[in-house]
């Protein structure tokens, strides 16, 4: 306790937690952390570098998983280096702008998130059901339109949703019971009734989550109908794996972040660590994954990769 007391001070900003409750865990997070965060950049890197350079990868999907990418790169940015910088040096101080920011851009981003893997469901729709319009139907200007809505609506919500929490009064209240700037640990600061954000943010919720997975399901349930239908045993084979890494990538996104809710005003030390593992989850282990779901059971990406790495091999033998 002492160590906390001395480590930490506020001036004009937040202090934010973290793990510093187990200063144990928090050495072996650090290194955890550091190689999780390492390979989300070169994984989600690599699938955008892929998906500009292969032609045969300009497709919707492709388009699509290039925004999540550089989605899950910002994602885990806006909050992964001031973690481990605050577990090195001990100092958790935030001011109160880069806590403002933080929530804005991490929030905009998880909500982008959201309607962004409906949208890819409906292509994996379009594809699997409508197989002989899908070029007319998901054509350039639509996708990009798509996309455009994802991150609009995303960034909508976060606006209002940050305005909301900051307009709260703190009355002196600093400490963030987490290692980045959220809206439920900001809300816990509040010294009046947040009643009304509660009912906002859970309303944001349902827009937010609750709808895109309700579309998400009624796509696949489409596709399953249409995938049974398909006389081939290698052409259904093929459709299931097509759809099956979005499917779990769905199923780990909305699982942790929904979960997360669970655990939004914790009494106990042990649901406080269960929260913020699951908000550590979602904010970086299911970014890092992403990469991987996706190329390891899609032969297109597979051979991207082998075809740009023979072009690399091909152009050092010629300098040699």
């Amino acid at each position: 306790m002492r160590r906390f007391n001395n480590t930490f001070r506020h001036s004009n900003g937040f202090v934010l937690v973290g793990f510093s409750e187990w200063p144990k865990l928090e050495m072996v997070l650090f290194a955890a952390i550091s190689i999780f965060y390492i390979m989300t950049l070169l994984g989600n890197s690599a699938i955008i570098i892929l998906s500009r350079l292969d032609p045969r990868l300009h497709t919707p999907m492709y388009f699509f998983l290039a925004n999540l990418s550089f989605l899950d790169l910002c994602y885990t940015t806006s909050t992964v280096p001031q973690m481990l910088v605050n577990i090195q040096s001990h100092w958790r101080n935030i001011s109160y702008i880069g806590c403002i920011a933080q929530l804005f851009i991490f929030l905009g981003l998880g909500s982008t998130e959201c309607v962004l893997l409906s949208v890819m469901a409906f292509d994996r729709y379009v594809a699997i059901c409508q197989p002989l319009h899908y070029t007319v139907i998901m054509h350039s200007r639509l996708c990009q339109q798509l996309a455009a809505v994802a991150w609009v609506t995303g960034f909508s919500n976060s606006l209002v949703q940050t305005v909301l929490t900051f307009l709260l009064p703190r009355c002196g209240q600093y400490q963030v019971e987490n290692f980045f700037c959220e809206v439920p640990a900001m809300l816990q600061l509040s010294c009046v009734d947040t009643w009304i954000n509660e009912v906002e943010m859970y309303a944001a919720v349902v827009v937010i989550k609750v709808i895109p997975v309700g579309l998400i399901l009624f796509s696949y349930i489409n596709i399953v109908r249409a995938v049974v239908r398909i006389q081939s045993s290698e052409g259904r084979k093929k459709a299931f794996n097509t759809c099956g890494s979005h499917l779990l990538v769905v199923i780990m996104f909305y699982g942790s972040a929904i979960s997360g809710y669970a655990y939004m005003a914790p009494k106990s030390n042990s649901a406080k660590l269960k929260g913020k593992l699951l908000a550590l989850f979602y904010g970086l282990i299911t970014p890092m994954l992403n990469p991987l779901i996706y190329t390891l059971r899609n032969k297109d990406v597979k051979g991207a990769v082998k075809k740009l790495l023979g072009r690399e091999q091909e152009q050092g033998w010629n300098m040699a």
